[in-house]
């Protein structure tokens, strides 16, 4: 991953945690997960569209 190792993924989580604090950091991970979720549910309708759309088209 970026030719990160487990060490340096410590320190920069170290590095994260001091200067925003665990609550903070806590937060924004509980924010990231429902934006994420949220864009995964958004973009599901769209492409079980796009498979229907394209058997119908096969069909014909």
């Amino acid at each position: 991953m970026f030719g990160l190792g487990p060490t340096e993924l410590i320190i920069i989580l170290v590095i994260v945690i001091v200067l925003f604090g665990a609550g903070r950091v806590g937060k924004l991970g509980g924010e990231l997960g429902t934006a994420i979720k949220e864009f995964k549910s958004g973009i599901k309708p769209d492409e079980i569209e796009e498979k229907v759309e394209v058997e119908t088209e096969s069909k014909s």
